[in-house]
């Protein structure tokens, strides 16, 4: 969501104001997406995370938005939903040839942020993006991207934040009864009309990882949020 590893930039440590505050909106982010797992249908989740992202961003404290922006806010810039751009894949073992296998975000007030590469997942005509584990906090799956499209944030956008509740869904697929091999295998919901910006498309006061370049798609992407006017 808005707060996925974005954090505000303060020389003084947070209040318990703020912290009760960056609370409820953790808490209400991860219900928004338990809500978007629940939902009968792709489209309607759609509707109902964006609905519910407007929200967040028009009236909790903890929105990234300025004071300024908010003033004039009318909505964040989603395109229509497009189910050609939602899949449920395999979580595949990296290539040989890929990079490397961890990597270190350097933020403000988090410090050093570590992930490891996981494994990778395969999108029928877009390509393959990288899937890393973030080795701090309480751990989590992250899924960042960065494509060619005029029109969305350069610094990349993020589709899954588990640890802050930016969560589709997935599983493991289950042994056919009486199979003597196990053939489960770890799935992602890796739905790109859910990508949305990180905290510091909005401000400079916000810290954000971005897509290393094993999370970089030469396709432009037609869904998801769009670049934000809200700067």
């Amino acid at each position: 969501m808005g707060h996925s590893r974005g954090h505000r930039a303060r020389a003084a440590g947070p209040s318990g104001g703020d912290v009760l505050d960056l609370l409820d909106w953790r808490r209400r982010v991860a219900a928004l997406y338990a809500d978007v797992r629940a939902a009968d249908a792709p489209r309607a989740a759609h509707d109902l995370w964006r609905r519910g992202r407007d929200d967040l961003f028009a009236h909790h404290p903890q929105s990234p938005l300025t004071d300024e922006a908010r003033a004039g806010f009318g909505g964040l810039p989603v395109a229509p939903y497009d189910p050609d751009l939602r899949f449920d894949v395999a979580v595949e073992p990296a290539p040989e040839e890929a990079g490397p296998s961890t990597w270190t975000a350097r933020t403000g007030s988090d410090g050093d942020v570590p992930f490891t590469r996981v494994g990778v997942v395969r999108l029928p005509g877009l390509g393959a993006l990288d899937v890393w584990w973030l080795g701090s906090y309480g751990g989590g799956i992250f899924l960042p991207v960065r494509d060619a499209a005029p029109d969305t944030y350069g610094g990349g956008r993020y589709v899954l934040d588990t640890v802050k509740g930016a969560d589709l869904g997935g599983g493991r697929r289950a042994r056919p009864a009486g199979s003597a091999r196990d053939v489960r295998a770890g799935r992602l919901v890796v739905d790109l009309n859910f990508a949305y910006n990180p905290s510091c498309a909005y401000s400079p006061a916000w810290t954000c990882p971005l897509p290393p370049a094993g999370n970089t798609l030469t396709v432009a992407l037609p869904g998801g949020e769009r670049t934000p006017p809200y700067t």
